[in-house]
């Protein structure tokens, strides 16, 4: 039996009797092997679960070490998405709010490159 090949219960059958197994030792490795792959499954469930909190992303995103300048540039690219959502909308009101801190992330930008 291949590691990236489908099993059959043929094969299983085989394997096992080569094994020379009893009922009770079958069930022994059945219950074994159910309850890693539950536990497996938990595992992963409570990863994926505590994963998507806003304080796994803090960790995770500060983890980053971001410096002011990077920091910056994905500020100005987010309020030029924006920017361009906006004005499909026809809602100028809030692209002059884009506008005025896009103002702001400019001059840190000029900072950053003198």
């Amino acid at each position: 039996m291949t590691d990236n090949k489908r099993v059959t219960n043929k094969q299983i059958l085989e394997v096992l009797k080569e094994l020379r197994m009893n009922d009770a030792e079958l069930n022994a490795l059945a219950i074994k092997i159910v309850s890693r792959m539950v536990k497996l499954k938990s595992m992963e469930d409570w990863f994926d679960h505590v994963n998507k909190t806003e304080i796994a992303w803090n960790v995770a995103y500060s983890d980053l070490d971001l410096t002011t300048e990077e920091e910056a540039l994905g500020e100005a690219a987010k309020l030029m998405t924006l920017m361009n959502l906006f004005q499909e909308e026809e809602a100028y009101e809030k692209c002059a709010i884009i506008k005025g801190r896009m103002d702001q992330v400019n001059k840190i930008l000029k900072k950053g490159k003198r």
